[in-house]
């Protein structure tokens, strides 16, 4: 059954995709790291070992205060039980005062890049799916760029 308590499990995910720089199903990793909620869980309530999950690309260049509060509410968001989830509105009152943290704050915008999907997803789908596939990828050759996301902080 699709809930909102479903949709925060979902934002959770996307969450940790986010933190991590991980899919969250990736048939390529070992066995027990396939699924990225269950390989990560373990570590989000634990500062000293969340620098194993999160993104080796972002070299520390993060707020470790801002980090370790997105690693607790995505725990929070994936919560086996549907009803230990935070409500939606909580979610973005958790994630607000993260932006103006000044520890350790970023010189610059945030830049987080996608990397290209390698696996095709098959050639069905509307028009306005395809268009908006290519629209999100540009071709280099044989070599298909990543997506970036700049986020800049007021």
């Amino acid at each position: 059954h699709l809930t909102a308590k479903s949709d925060v499990y979902g934002f959770g995910v996307v969450l940790l995709e986010l933190l991590t720089g991980r899919k969250s199903v990736d048939k390529s990793r070992p066995p027990r790291e396939q699924n990225l909620v269950d390989w990560a869980r373990p570590y989000l309530n634990d500062s000293r070992r969340l620098d194993r999950v999160m993104d080796p690309n972002l070299a520390g260049q993060y707020a470790g205060g801002a980090a370790q509060r997105a690693a607790a509410l995505a725990y929070k968001c994936v919560s086996l039980n549907p009803k230990s989830r935070p409500h939606m509105s909580a979610v973005v009152s958790a994630l607000e005062p993260l932006l103006a943290l000044e520890e350790d704050s970023l010189a610059g915008p945030f830049v987080y890049v996608a990397p290209p999907d390698n696996g095709s997803s098959g050639g069905g789908g509307s028009r306005e799916g395809r268009h908006r596939r290519r629209a999100g990828r540009r071709k280099s050759g044989d070599v298909a760029e990543s997506v970036a996301v700049v986020v800049e902080r007021e």
